[in-house]
Order: C-alpha cells, then sequence, then structure tokens
C-alpha cells in the first residue's frame, strides 16, 4: 500500500499490537522521555510514539556522573555506559501531565514503563493509574543493569506471573521489556507469551563495566572515586541484540519492539527485516537529539521505495527464513574468492599481513605492492575483505568448483 498523503514517499505506519503507529520509530524509556514536555517536543518533531521513563512505586535518584562512553579514533560513539535508574518523579505527580499528552496529541502513541518486585498489588496500582490517565500501552521493565534486586527477568515463572498480574487489571496491549543477559532469551519469551501479553520490547541495555580511566586510577564513570556495573548501550550492542530479536521471532507469535544500537534507518531497516515491528531509540537520541528523526524517516522510505517497497510493513520478518539457528546448517560446499580492484588500491599492506598473521598465508605482494591471491591456499574467509580501509577495493565472488 502507498502513502496516502505522498505516493512518492513509503508508507511507514505501523499497526502494532492493535495500535497505529504514524511511523515505527519510538523514543524509549529513558533521558529523552523524563519528562511529559520533552515527549511533547519530540511529537512535534515526528516521533510515532515515546515511553514514558519507567516509574516504579517511590521515585529513584540518580548519581552524578553516571554516563561514560568508548568512542572510535574520529570520536565516533561507538558504545555507552549508563548508571541511568528509574524515574526520579512520582507516579502521581506525572498523572495529570500525561492526561495533557494524550490530550494534546491524541493521534500519537505514548506507552509508559512500569517496574516493581514481587507484589502484584504494586505492579496493579501503578498499571490502573496509568491506564485511567490515558496511556495507550504499558511497557514491563523487569529488569535493570543498575540494580541488582530486580532480578525477575531472569526467572520465567516470575515473568509469566507479573504479566497475568498486570493483564488482569487492564485492558490496554502490554509489552514485556527482556533482559539481554540471560541464558536463553527464548525460555523468557516464551513465557511472557505465556502469562498473556501481547508483545515483547527487545531488549533492555546489557550489563558492562565501562573501564578505567588510566590517569586518575580510577572507574568509570566515577562517582566520588567509585563506580558500579552499568547497562551497555549504542551501536556496539546490535548485533547482540538483532540475535535475541531473531530467536524471540521464530519462538514466539507476539510482535517484537526491537531495541538496541539502532542509530540510523540502515539500523531500522536490519531490525525490521528480522521480525521486530517498531523500533526503540534513546542513545542515539542523546547524542543527536530529536531531529533525528528526520533522517531515519526519509531515509527508510527511500530505501523502501528503491527496493520496490511500498510499505515498511512488507520487510517486517523478510530474512528470518534465511538465518540458521547455527553455523553446521550452512552451505559448506559454497566458496567465494577474493577479488582486488587494483585501480582502488592504496598499497597499504593491511589484506597482506592480515592474512599472513592472521588467516591462511594466501596473499602475496608483487614487485608494485598490489596482493596477490593465491587461489590455492585462500579459504575465503573474508578478512582481507574486512580489513581494508577502502570500500569496494576487495569484494568477495562466488568460486565455482
Amino acid at each position: 500500500m502507498k502513502n496516502p498523503k505522498d505516493p512518492s514517499k513509503a508508507d511507514l505506519s505501523v499497526d502494532f499490537c492493535g495500535l497505529n503507529f504514524q511511523n515505527p520509530f519510538i523514543l524509549s524509556g529513558g533521558p529523552p522521555t523524563a519528562k511529559t514536555d520533552m515527549i511533547k517536543r519530540a511529537f512535534d518533531a515526528g516521533w510515532g510514539g515515546a515511553v514514558v521513563k519507567t516509574f516504579k512505586t517511590a521515585p529513584t535518584p540518580n548519581v552524578s556522573p553516571r554516563f561514560a562512553a568508548i568512542y572510535s579514533e574520529e570520536k565516533r560513539m561507538m558504545g555507552f555506559v549508563n548508571l541511568e535508574l528509574s524515574n526520579e518523579c512520582r507516579l502521581d505527580d506525572e498523572l495529570p501531565k500525561i492526561v495533557s499528552v494524550k490530550k494534546e496529541y491524541p493521534d500519537h502513541i505514548l506507552l509508559a514503563g512500569i517496574m516493581a518486585g514481587m507484589k502484584a498489588s504494586e505492579w496493579q496500582e501503578m498499571a490502573i493509574k496509568l491506564q485511567d490517565a490515558g496511556v495507550d500501552m504499558l511497557e514491563l521493565a523487569l529488569w535493570c543493569p543498575g540494580e541488582k534486586t530486580t532480578t525477575i527477568g531472569e526467572d520465567p515463572e516470575a515473568v509469566c506471573d507479573v504479566v497475568k498480574w498486570v493483564k488482569e487489571v487492564v485492558s490496554i496491549p502490554v509489552t514485556v521489556k527482556l533482559a539481554p543477559n540471560v541464558t536463553d532469551i527464548t525460555k523468557i519469551a516464551e513465557a511472557v507469551e505465556r502469562g498473556g501479553a501481547d508483545a515483547i520490547s527487545a531488549t533492555d541495555s546489557v550489563p558492562c563495566f565501562m573501564g578505567v580511566d588510566l590517569e586518575r586510577m580510577e572507574p568509570l564513570a566515577s562517582v566520588r572515586g567509585q563506580s558500579a556495573f552499568g547497562g551497555y548501550s549504542g551501536p556496539a550492542i546490535k548485533p547482540i541484540v538483532l540475535r535475541n530479536v531473531i530467536q524471540i521471532a521464530k519462538s514466539t507469535k507476539l510482535p517484537i519492539s526491537g531495541i538496541g544500537g539502532i542509530s540510523s534507518w540502515r539500523d531500522a531497516a536490519e531490525y525490521l527485516m528480522v521480525g521486530a515491528s517498531t523500533l526503540q531509540l534513546c542513545t542515539a537520541v542523546m547524542f543527536g537529539g530529536y531531529r533525528i528523526i528526520n533522517d531515519l524517516k526519509e531515509g527508510l522510505s527511500n530505501y523502501l521505495m528503491r527496493k520496490g517497497f511500498n510499505s515498511v510493513n512488507d520487510i517486517i520478518g523478510y530474512v528470518l527464513p534465511k538465518i540458521a539457528d547455527e553455523v553446521e546448517k550452512l552451505d559448506f560446499a559454497y566458496k567465494v574468492f577474493p577479488e582486488v580492484d587494483r585501480s582502488t588500491c592504496i598499497k597499504c599492506d593491511l589484506c597482506y599481513l592480515a592474512c599472513r598473521d592472521g588467516g591462511y598465508q594466501a596473499i602475496e605482494l608483487d614487485k608494485e605492492r598490489f596482493p596477490i591471491i593465491d587461489e590455492e591456499k585462500c579459504a575465503g574467509c573474508s578478512l582481507c575483505m574486512q580489513i581494508c580501509p577502502v570500500w569496494g577495493c576487495i569484494e568477495m565472488r562466488p568460486k565455482e568448483h
């Protein structure tokens, strides 16, 4: 179906748990959604939905500082760690503000996160209040990397119980935000489905320790010289969460909201093609602001049209059938061989060194220092292509036997 408002653009609207999102991009519960006036600005900017930062039965203070990051040599953020806890505001104080958001933005989808212990009354009281305030959907946070006591998300039976408690008292859809650090995420996902949830949000940030400031000889982020384990996010965790989304998509029938390392329309397209229906962003927004929504929507629409698709729904789960559970199920008879474009080769020797010391010693250098591939020795591993600093200089081509 083409975009009825503009036939030159793809239709980015998505139906998720019976709710119509203008586009699949949602602000994840975190610093960008800590205040309702921030959410209003995000909706003005064009975001399809937002998750109000997770509430607990009592406000949660935060330490200072609470962020640290890993950067590339070009000062590009690759990984981000936070010691952020849940909402610092009282739920009752925020309810009137949530009402105003829905009144002013009835066509945008508003979700709210809640977190509690193993007391049904705590979950149910918050759920009812938020439903009455007009939120369209609830997101149950069952685990937090910065809170040792919040480990419900690691126990399938506890997860199932919490979902049942909430579903007993609300009629709006419920999604469950899963922890990434479990032995088998499919067991947790199946428990979510068994409990009656409407969707799954995958996943929360990855537990980590960022590192050490070698000059100050203190951990990062340093809070009066001390630190703790935090949550890892940003581009570096995308491969981890993509795997989780694939496992969930193959083990349940629930729709999935993908969360983790999404910072461009390309990342968004990848998540959609492995089974996610909506996409949540937090870290990218903290570094780029709400305005990144314009590039996300424009880029995704252009990609869909270029590939011959009229709607974002056409690519959801598109590559799932092509993903095997283990390497042993792939075609071992298929072989590739590297081809070097001499016109773009800068003769840096990196492919030669990588193959010599980490591969199959299949590359030699000619008199002009161009790489020459020994077909008999080459195993087609593609290390040379991965290490090459020039895009397209080395390509792996199918090798006929």
